[in-house]
Formats: C-alpha cells, sequence, structure tokens
C-alpha cells in the first residue's frame, strides 16, 4: 500500500472527483435516490469547490494506493476548515472511502493510522467525525477505533435530511 498526498493539479483534482463520487454512490448510492446524489455531487464535488479545499492549508487529502491500484482517499480537516465549530481543538476526518473491491485490505485501518497519527503531530487532544446513522458498518470500525457518540447533525444529501452521529475519540 502507498499514499500520496493529492496536489491541486487538474489531474489530482479530477481524480479525486471521480474517486469521490464512485466510492459515494458504492457507498450509499441504494439508498438515496439519483437526484439526491446528483444533486449532492453537483454541490459538494464540484472541480472548483474540490480545489479550493485542497488549497486550503487546513485540510488535507490523500489518496491510497493497493498493488499501484487507487483504492480510497482521505480528507483531513482542523481549524476553521473544519464542518463543525464545536471541537476547535480537534482534528476532524471528514472523508474516508476505500472502493468497494479493496475493502478488507485494512486500508481504512491505514487511513485511521495516519489520522490519528497526524492528529499527535499536530498535538491535538481529540479526533472526531460524522457518520451516518444507517452506516452501521462504519459505525462498527469507528467504534473498533476507540470512538464515542457524542451527540448528533444534520446531513443534507440534495433534497434530504439526514442524521450523521457525532464520534469523538480523545487521544
Amino acid at each position: 500500500m502507498s499514499i500520496k498526498e493529492i496536489s491541486n493539479s487538474a489531474e489530482d483534482i479530477k481524480t479525486l472527483q471521480a474517486i469521490a463520487k464512485q466510492t459515494f454512490t458504492e457507498t450509499f448510492g441504494s439508498q438515496n435516490t439519483a437526484e439526491d446524489l446528483a444533486k449532492f455531487f453537483n454541490e459538494e464535488y464540484d472541480f472548483d469547490k474540490l480545489k479550493a479545499e485542497v488549497e486550503n492549508p487546513e485540510s488535507f487529502y490523500y489518496f491510497y494506493y493497493f498493488e499501484d491500484e487507487l483504492a480510497g482517499y482521505l480528507k483531513l480537516n482542523v481549524g476553521a476548515a473544519q464542518t463543525e465549530s464545536d471541537y476547535p481543538e480537534a482534528l476532524e476526518i471528514q472523508r474516508i472511502y476505500v472502493l468497494q473491491k479493496y475493502q478488507g485490505k485494512r486500508i481504512g485501518l491505514a487511513m485511521m493510522q495516519q489520522a490519528l497519527a497526524i492528529a499527535e503531530e499536530l498535538k491535538k487532544p481529540q479526533v472526531w467525525l460524522g457518520v451516518w446513522e444507517n452506516n452501521f458498518k462504519a459505525q462498527a470500525f469507528y467504534q473498533k477505533s476507540g470512538f464515542k457518540k457524542v451527540g448528533s447533525h444534520d446531513f443534507i444529501l440534495g433534497d434530504d435530511r439526514q442524521t450523521d452521529h457525532i464520534l469523538l475519540k480523545t487521544l
């Protein structure tokens, strides 16, 4: 397995855009309408929006490769880049996605280990994330990683208001 920090090159942004849509669709496509997914992709995975996120010094994006094939990606945030202001001194794991064909190969675990190592390197006392209330597989993974539910927030997918659990791990 290898890791590459995502650059702001057009090639990397287009690759990020493609894997973001694919992993999200694989994970949540069967539980949401095509219209809601399309609206979400147009809002969240727009080329210029992703480029601005990659260029934000308080966000960190990484590609993960398995046997030289792109297998997933990770997005971390600190400071004002975080999607919630409740944990200003923490590191947020905003996106941790692995393509279906690579699940079970410990890539998610490698992503989690990297996120925790970066949090420690940045001297962050906590790491937090949001996970959809119906994503039981991810919830079990985060629980095994030492995260505890501390609240919830709305997640808007297209025109559908959903609930994410807020999970927190103290380092």
